[in-house]
């Protein structure tokens, strides 16, 4: 499929519409309406509509969408169609969990390899952990995309800019720091501590 020029928020809606489609073919769901599926997903129909408008026009009035025709258009979209190669920078306590969690290959994702000024230091991960010395040669022999970032403040930059060099387009960044990147970069960062700062104001 041709990439196409979608906003960067409906990107993101695109991943929880899959989410909702996929619990709807676990549960033998063959159809569901705009309405139904919007309200699954915590948006209004209107920019359900709007957002899937980008690559196709989808559904049929009165019977809504076919489950499994758009959820094989959103993978494809997102290139969930095959398993999209990962690497992990940093691999301390954070790092280390990350490498735990199974999800990320059911969503079509594989950290491949894992980087660490101590690579010895988590021997029982099932990732290959790697000298931080091997990373760009990784990435350009891998081909490589996508990066999660988990390295303390102070070396998350330097980090950064030796993946961005070596051919990483995206990063996912649990590093408390904000990256200075290339416009063709695109990074996703997740501060913990904002978050728990940002839900402590609904605190009465």
């Amino acid at each position: 499929m041709p990439r196409i020029d979608i906003p960067r928020k409906s990107i993101y809606r695109l991943s929880i519409y899959q989410r909702c489609l996929s619990k709807l073919r676990e549960n033998d769901v063959d159809t569901v309406s705009s309405e139904a599926l919007a309200k699954a997903a915590g948006v209004k129909p209107t920019q359900l509509r709007k957002d899937l408008a980008y690559f196709g026009q989808f559904g049929t009035r009165g019977l809504g969408y076919n489950v499994d025709v758009l959820s094989s258009t959103i993978s494809e979209v997102l290139g969930h169609n095959r398993l999209q190669p990962v690497i992990l920078v940093g691999v301390g306590n954070l790092g280390s969990a990350l490498l735990r969690y199974g999800g990320f290959r059911k969503e079509g994702f594989e950290v491949v390899a894992a980087f660490d000024v101590n690579p010895k230091r988590q021997p029982d991960l099932a990732t290959p952990i790697l000298a931080i010395t091997a990373m760009m040669e990784f990435i350009q022999e891998n081909q490589v995309k996508m990066a999660i970032l988990a390295v303390p403040a102070v070396a998350a930059q330097s980090v950064t800019n030796q993946m961005v060099e070596a051919g990483i387009q995206a990063i996912l960044n649990f590093s408390p720091s904000v990256l200075d990147v290339p416009e063709h970069v695109v990074v996703n960062s997740v501060d913990l501590a904002v978050e728990l700062e940002n839900l402590s104001y609904f605190i009465r």
